[in-house]
């Protein structure tokens, strides 16, 4: 008796730990810095690595992560990428560390990470993980003063979607899943232990400015703002030809059913005159007809993507030009004074 209601407990309590949503990812401020040292030493060049820790409740603890090594085109094998990280996640159980994986980092250029590679990832990962995380870095977009540090996860309606290869207009109206509903950003909480807290404390200097703060009043943001503007003009251009599929679509659309329509008239006209002779009507419905043969409708997934893109590109031009003119309002005051 006691068993079963312990077996009833854990089966109720396996339950609601499924059922409890991703409300945080805490992250150790070691792993920070070694996602950061990894993407900045290969930049501009793109980097993964992957991300160890622990799922509990609805908190995600990534407590460690090890980079995926760089390899060439020519040379970039899938079966010995795979056999490294097997070989890592060994030896890490083997000195009792945190092997457990719960997704990946990546570094990414002016934001440009939202393609379908990266939605490939997702969903190889949550074929082995319950739930799983992606961490994105973006170093040009740190260099401008922030820390351009971003936990995503893919919506469960995308990702039913997506497992059917369904992106048409009736089925996203259904799910009522718009461009930005594709992703979903996890707040970050970084942990650190009461000896690390110590120690940076100590290492802490008594003047209060820092060089760093003095990169904050860096006026040149020409390059950063030049880049998001050449990507955000290619993203404009993406979508004009995407669009123009639609468009295509709709005019075909619209010429096969001006197509069907004559051809029933023409099939009634000739069914009365077949009734008039006394004759059997013929069908109005023939199948093997190719003006009945239904249009596929183009996927919206390369469109929202790219709206996501464009999104993206805005609020980064938005938030450095704003933080330009605060710099320039306040050089000017003190060129006043």
């Amino acid at each position: 008796m006691a068993n079963t209601m312990a077996r009833s407990f854990l089966q109720v309590a396996a339950t609601e730990e499924v059922a409890s949503p991703l409300k945080f990812v805490q992250i150790e401020g070691l792993v920070i810095l070694k996602i950061i040292k990894h993407c900045k030493e290969f930049s501009p060049a793109l980097v993964t690595g992957q991300l160890l820790g622990l799922d509990v409740g609805s908190t995600l603890e990534v407590t460690n992560c090890f980079p995926f090594p760089t390899r060439e085109e020519d040379e970039e094998i899938e079966a010995d990428g795979a056999n490294y990280q097997l070989e890592m996640m060994r030896c890490l159980r083997e000195v009792n560390v945190d092997n457990n994986t719960v997704g990946w980092y990546q570094s990414t250029f002016l934001g440009s990470y939202q393609t379908v590679e990266l939605i490939e990832t997702f969903m190889n990962y949550q074929e082995n993980i319950r739930r799983c995380v992606c961490i994105i870095y973006d170093p040009s977009r740190s260099n401008q003063g922030v820390l351009a540090l971003k936990a995503l996860k893919l919506s469960d309606s995308f990702m039913e979607l997506y497992r059917s290869n369904n992106f048409t207009g009736e089925k996203l109206r259904e799910k009522n899943l718009s461009w930005v509903g594709i992703f979903e950003e996890i707040p970050i909480k970084v942990s650190n232990s009461a000896l690390i807290s110590a120690f940076m404390t100590e290492l802490e200097a008594d003047s209060p400015v820092t060089q760093c703060d003095y990169d904050r009043l860096q006026l040149s943001t020409n390059p950063f703002m030049e880049r998001n503007v050449e990507f955000l003009i290619e993203c404009m251009d993406d979508l004009s030809v995407e669009q123009q599929k639609f468009q295509f679509y709709y005019r075909s659309l619209t010429r096969q059913q001006a197509q069907q329509q004559a051809w029933l008239q023409k099939r009634r006209a000739e069914n009365m005159t077949r009734k008039a002779a006394g004759e059997e009507p013929l069908p109005e419905e023939d199948p093997s007809n190719p003006i009945f043969k239904p249009l596929p409708e183009p996927s919206r997934l390369d469109s929202y993507l790219i709206t996501n893109q464009i999104a993206n590109y805005c609020n980064q031009i938005n938030g450095v030009a704003g933080q330009s003119f605060n710099r320039l309002h306040l050089m000017k005051a003190l060129h006043d004074n």
